[in-house]
């Protein structure tokens, strides 16, 4: 028995997020669906880095399962690709020792979030079509949030988690190729927690809130805040690196 890890990306348009449900469609189902082709197992858990909510897309989302199978590993990869929709693919495959978690071994994942405030049709499931943005404000914005902090305020409240602290190493939003792209390197991100950072900095930028306002739900974090939650379509899960 081997185990493996593996690159994905996907579109999310279609899909209600990564994780498994009973009876809607999700980027995990689709893999396990794929991988029953290779095993006799009833199911093949897979477990990923990241989970992704409905609408949201993946370049580098990364997960791991554990099978035996006489095929190398670039011959699974094309097999379970086989099996897959086109809007979901494989990119990497690889064996790692056992140690290896996609979610707990994990130590930085990087989102990006995209905006156009041109109303091109083509990207409408792509990025937020906004109004005219500024930069230099979208990343004094930005920079309030890097370091360690309680994004309570800036999360779905859970009550299982243990505490909400997260560690920002770096944001920036940067115009590419017509577009307005914002960039969050992290630790551990908690639910909704960039779209709402992303739905205040637009809107301190529309200046229906201020900076203060923003800094003041970091420094006395509180559950169920009222806050602005961007659009799912233009979250990207970009990267996950590994120690």
């Amino acid at each position: 028995m081997a185990r493996y890890k593996i690159k994905i990306q996907y579109d999310g348009s279609a899909f209600f997020g990564w994780q498994l449900q009973s009876k809607d469609r999700t980027v995990q189902g689709e893999i396990e669906k794929a991988l029953l082709s290779f095993s006799n197992e009833s199911r093949i858990i897979v477990n990923g880095a990241g989970r992704t909510d409905t609408g949201v897309h993946a370049t580098g989302q990364v997960a791991h399962f554990d099978l035996e199978t006489r095929l190398d590993e670039s011959s699974l990869k094309n097999a379970i690709n086989g099996h897959l929709p086109k809007d979901c693919r494989i990119m990497t495959l690889e064996i790692v020792d056992d140690s290896f978690h996609a979610r707990f071994t994990a130590i930085k994942r990087h989102y990006r979030y995209q905006c156009m405030s041109e109303q091109k049709l083509a990207y409408r499931n792509q990025c937020w079509m906004t109004k005219s943005l500024k930069i230099d404000l979208l990343n004094e914005c930005a920079n309030i949030f890097c370091g360690t902090h309680d994004f309570l305020s800036y999360s779905k409240f859970n009550e299982e988690l243990a505490h909400t602290q997260c560690i920002i190493y770096d944001t920036g939003w940067k115009r590419d190729n017509g577009m307005i792209v914002f960039s969050i390197w992290a630790n551990r991100f908690l639910h909704h927690m960039v779209r709402y950072i992303v739905g205040c900095t637009i809107q301190n930028n529309y200046g229906s809130m201020s900076l203060k306002e923003i800094k003041d739900l970091l420094d006395s974090p509180q559950k169920n805040v009222q806050i602005y939650k961007a659009p799912a379509q233009g979250l990207f899960l970009d990267r996950v690196d590994y120690a």
